[in-house]
């Protein structure tokens, strides 16, 4: 069975144990180490190849969700918290869980299966998403087709979950596939991330309004820590 490998955070010892204990008992989850904390984690994630984080959000320094949203291409992540008040943020964030403390046993497990089964679901959308050898379009799985998209003809990809929304000049089209995988699928001179769910093609951008993007007759966001490169990446264009 193909392991998930997986790091515990917690800024207190006794439920760090508490959790890697739970880590321990099943079969298809491999520590790789324990983090006290958001800086610690942040080493460890330059060094090792994480699928899965039990993370705790009060911390010292930068809370859980905090470092969370620093992240681009972040690990499935389970919350394990005392504080049920961030879980609509944590949820936002696209978290797999959000465990509450005391946690049982039989629900840090639930949580643990669905982090493997969206890493299943995950993997095999990827082999869904074929790079074309012309090197301008792609085949995006939707429904039980492969369709041909074009890259000139993507205005912009928006994520949706576990699915992505691609938008183009004649219409959308919804795949099981993350914006990240689609993202390494798409060239990196045309397509720049413009906000946590959004690639979007610079070549498509008919204005710039505020911290929004206007393409067509979309308006897009563009995030407050993105914004000095996307306008660099699209006015360097121009």
């Amino acid at each position: 069975m193909e392991q998930l490998r997986c790091v515990v955070v917690d800024d207190e010892p006794f439920a760090r144990k508490g959790i890697v204990a739970y880590v321990e008992k099943i079969d298809f989850l491999r520590l790789v180490g324990e983090c006290e904390d958001a800086m610690s984690l942040n080493q460890l994630l330059r060094k090792e190849k994480i699928d899965v984080i039990f993370l705790d959000i009060e911390m010292p320094e930068i809370t859980g969700l905090d470092f969370i949203a620093t992240l681009s291409n972040p690990p499935k992540i389970i919350i394990i918290s005392a504080y049920e008040k961030y879980a609509l943020r944590g949820y936002e964030l696209e978290v797999i869980d959000y465990l509450l403390k005391p946690v049982s046993f039989d629900r840090f497990f639930k949580a643990a299966n669905r982090a493997f089964d969206t890493m299943q679901l995950a993997n095999s959308a990827t082999s869904t998403i074929v790079k074309a050898v012309a090197d301008d379009h792609i085949f995006v799985k939707v429904d039980k087709q492969l369709k041909k998209v074009y890259f000139n003809d993507i205005l912009f990809v928006q994520a949706m979950g576990n699915y992505s929304l691609v938008q183009t000049v004649h219409g959308q089209e919804i795949t099981y596939s993350s914006l990240q995988q689609l993202a390494a699928q798409l060239p990196s001179d045309s397509f720049i991330s413009s906000h946590r769910s959004y690639m979007v093609n610079r070549t498509k951008v008919d204005a710039i309004e505020g911290n929004q993007l206007l393409i067509a007759s979309y308006k897009l966001p563009i995030a407050r820590n993105l914004k000095e490169q996307v306008l660099a990446a699209i006015l360097g264009e121009r």
